[in-house]
């Protein structure tokens, strides 16, 4: 006898980000796929729909690029006139041009910036605004942040204190849509993963793999690790949780003054 325990069954889940077959955004899409649910996908370009549909043939597939206004509406009007209700949205979107090799970060562009703050944290804002009245009354917005923002991590940039925008956006989208919805909004924090968008990332392989070294079972987080969380927090089993971003991290931020790190650290000097 199988149990409907995420109470998935028949939603309709509109999937926002997925790249290939390693982004979170797609085991998250096959994951609530699992569970019963409805997904639709919305990718950037037509040449990444054409890419997905090779992977995800049966599924719905829209374009959007967040950028552009125009875009967002039209994906609203296309969405809700094959599917009245969304039961959920999973915002998987960030973007950040290094230019290059990652600098200091007072040196960073404030064009680098606000494009940044533009795709990675407003859209979340702007597409949710676009679809409200396509949500559920109960509907659960998902987005993909990180497991904390106040690290200063070299390699990673600017992007963390944008993400911590949009940590902060979540209270307040949750604020403004109370007045008309029980809609909610949180976030997934993980920690260091291995996709495709985290490679082009300057100096992240050797993060990662001295994420493996701190995190206490001896390896990374696993993207559908992530993922089961996110459909966690899709579902109506998550309903007591708003405006919150939930570490997903093994453990890492337990365990950096683990004695054997230190040992190595020590004796390499």
């Amino acid at each position: 006898m199988t149990t409907d325990f995420l109470e998935l069954e028949g939603k309709t889940i509109l999937v926002m980000g997925v790249a290939n077959r390693k982004s979170i955004a797609y085991k998250i899409g096959t994951t609530l796929e699992t569970a019963g649910a409805e997904v639709l996908y919305a990718v950037r370009t037509e040449q990444r729909r054409q890419q997905l549909l090779s992977i995800l043939p049966e599924d719905s597939i829209y374009v959007c690029d967040v950028e552009s206004p125009d875009q967002v509406q039209d994906l609203a009007h296309t969405v809700g006139a094959r599917h009245p209700v969304l039961h959920g949205l999973v915002h998987s979107i960030a973007f950040a041009d290094y230019e290059g090799e990652a600098k200091p970060f007072h040196e960073t562009g404030k064009a680098q910036f606000l494009r940044a703050v533009d795709i990675s944290c407003y859209s979340l804002i702007t597409v949710s605004n676009a679809l409200k009245d396509l949500f559920a009354p109960s509907a659960s917005v998902v987005t993909i942040s990180i497991s904390t923002t106040t690290m200063a991590s070299e390699n990673y940039g600017f992007m963390a204190p944008i993400k911590a925008a949009l940590d902060s956006s979540l209270a307040f989208l949750a604020k403004s849509f109370s007045r008309f919805s029980e809609v909610r909004f949180n976030a997934v924090g993980p920690s260091l993963l291995k996709t495709s968008a985290s490679a082009g990332i300057p100096g992240y392989v050797d993060s990662y793999l001295y994420a493996e070294r701190v995190i206490p079972r001896g390896r990374a987080l696993e993207t559908q690790e992530a993922a089961n969380v996110a459909a966690f927090l899709i579902s109506p089993r998550s309903s007591g949780i708003n405006a919150q971003n939930l570490v997903v991290d093994a453990a890492m931020s337990t365990n950096y003054f683990d004695n054997e790190i230190i040992r190595r650290i020590m004796d390499s000097d």
